[in-house]
C-alpha cells in the first residue's frame, strides 16, 4: 500500500467516525428537546395513563375492542340506554387512544339497523328467503355437514392413512375471540378438514 492510500484511508476513517459521532449527538439532542417539550405542554406519556379528566354529557364504560387479537382499549359512550359513540381509550397502554379502521368503525357494527339478526334460508330453486329460527337452523346445519363429509371423507391416501374430508373448507372470523377461535379449529380438525384458513386482517 502506498504512502497517498494510506493517507486516504485515515481521512475516510477520521471522517466517518466524526459523522457518527455527530449524528449520535443529533439525536440526543432531539431526544432531549422533545421531552422538554412534552413535559412543559404536559403530553400524556407513560406516566399519566389513568389521569384523563372526561368532562362530557353521557356516561362513559371502558370496554375491549373485540375484533382482533391486539386487545385494544375502547371507551364507549352511553346516552339513553343506546351506544351513542365508541372511541380509543388514550389511557389503555396497548393502543394508547388509537383505533384501526375496524375498530373505529364499531358502532356502525353494534348498532346497525341493516345488520341481519336472524337466520335466514332459501330452499333449493326458491326465489325468496324465509326466515329460520336457531332450533330449526343447527339440526339441519349439524345434518349437511355430517352427508357432507361422510360422502368426501378420505381415510388413506396411497396406503398412509390421512382421514381428511376435501368437501368441505372452513373460514375464520376476525369478529370472534380467540378462545371462539381455538374451538372452532379443534372442531374443524376433528372434522378432518384441511382446507382452514382464519380472516383477522381488516
Amino acid at each position: 500500500m502506498t504512502r497517498s492510500a494510506t493517507s486516504v484511508g485515515a481521512v475516510a476513517e477520521l471522517a466517518r467516525r466524526e459523522l457518527l459521532k455527530l449524528s449520535a449527538a443529533s439525536a440526543a439532542s432531539a431526544l432531549l428537546v422533545n421531552a422538554c417539550t412534552a413535559a412543559a405542554e404536559g403530553a400524556p406519556g407513560p406516566s399519566t395513563f389513568g389521569h384523563h379528566e372526561w368532562d362530557k354529557r353521557v356516561g362513559e364504560k371502558t370496554a375491549i375492542c373485540p375484533f382482533c387479537a391486539v386487545g385494544c382499549g375502547v371507551i364507549t359512550s352511553v346516552e339513553g340506554g343506546r351506544v351513542a359513540n365508541v372511541e380509543g381509550d388514550p389511557d389503555h397502554p396497548l393502543n394508547q387512544g388509537r383505533l384501526c379502521s375496524k375498530g373505529s368503525a364499531l358502532l356502525q357494527e353494534h348498532d346497525n339497523p341493516a345488520r341481519q339478526r336472524h337466520v335466514l334460508y332459501r330452499a333449493p330453486n326458491a326465489t325468496e328467503w324465509t326466515r329460520m329460527t336457531w332450533d330449526e337452523a343447527m339440526p339441519r346445519i349439524a345434518a349437511n355437514i355430517k352427508r357432507t363429509r361422510d360422502a368426501t371423507f378420505v381415510a388413506t391416501d396411497g396406503g398412509v392413512v390421512v382421514n381428511r374430508t376435501e368437501g368441505m373448507a372452513h373460514m375464520g372470523s376476525s369478529a370472534i375471540k380467540n378462545e371462539e377461535t381455538y374451538l372452532l379449529a379443534k372442531l374443524m380438525r376433528g372434522l378432518g378438514i384441511v382446507y382452514l384458513e382464519h380472516q383477522a386482517r381488516l
